[in-house]
């Protein structure tokens, strides 16, 4: 059997630690008992891309703001649809995994942190929604989706007042897409609430359509 090794930590905001773990070809990011992200399982995180792409048709030079660098395929999937004109900011809370990007999981990101698209921003996702009409599509894949695990401030993010300033941050026809584990009726109520136009989507956790099944959000709002 291949070993399971450790190769960090990292505190989160509340106390607790990641872990990177890595056996064989496969990485893994671990919080205690539960595994945040696994480097096999990249279906779900590309589908909040490339779906978002879809609902934003021909926008010739679209500005995305992506919430969660994790182990980047959302951030690849976007540049891969994304047209050269694009601008995309990635916020991640933890600078560890930002690290971690440029470290032993950069064969991972593919040269995307040096694309010339591309800037990183290490803080809270929450704090760069301000103004108004600042983005074409917002991308969050932060926690394990509304229900707050690793970060429960991130409940600002996924309250009612965290959504309406995700909605202002769009501009008209813009889309909000929201990764989660889990589906989640009482937050797609939130959305429409927040005065989004909802789509629930299943997806596969692996390439392929295989593996779990995640849920993307695509709340737009109104032209």
């Amino acid at each position: 059997m291949v070993p399971r090794i450790l190769l960090d930590t990292a505190p989160i905001p509340g106390g607790s630690e990641l872990r990177l773990f890595q056996r064989g070809e496969e990485y893994s990011i671990m919080l205690g008992a539960n595994e945040l992200m696994n480097s096999r399982l990249s279906g779900s995180e590309e589908a909040l891309a490339t779906l978002a792409s879809e609902r934003l048709g021909a926008v010739e030079a679209p500005a995305v703001l992506i919430g969660g660098l994790g182990m980047g395929f959302t951030l690849r999937a976007a540049l891969g649809v994304l047209g050269p004109k694009a601008r995309v900011v990635v916020a991640e809370l933890v600078p560890a995994i930002v690290a971690w990007a440029r470290g032993p999981l950069a064969h991972l990101y593919g040269g995307s942190l040096e694309d010339r698209r591309v800037a990183i921003v290490e803080g809270d996702v929450a704090d760069l929604l301000v103004g108004r009409a600042a983005y074409e599509a917002i991308l969050l894949d932060v926690d394990n989706g509304p229900d707050g695990l690793t970060h429960p401030a991130n409940d600002r993010l996924y309250g009612e007042a965290g959504l309406r300033a995700a909605r202002a941050a769009l501009r008209p026809g813009g889309v909000l897409a929201i990764w989660s584990s889990a589906p989640d009726a009482a937050f797609t109520r939130r959305l429409g609430r927040a005065g989004f136009e909802v789509e629930e989507r299943a997806v596969r956790a692996r390439a392929g359509g295989r593996g779990a099944r995640h849920v993307v959000w695509l709340a737009q709002r109104p032209r």
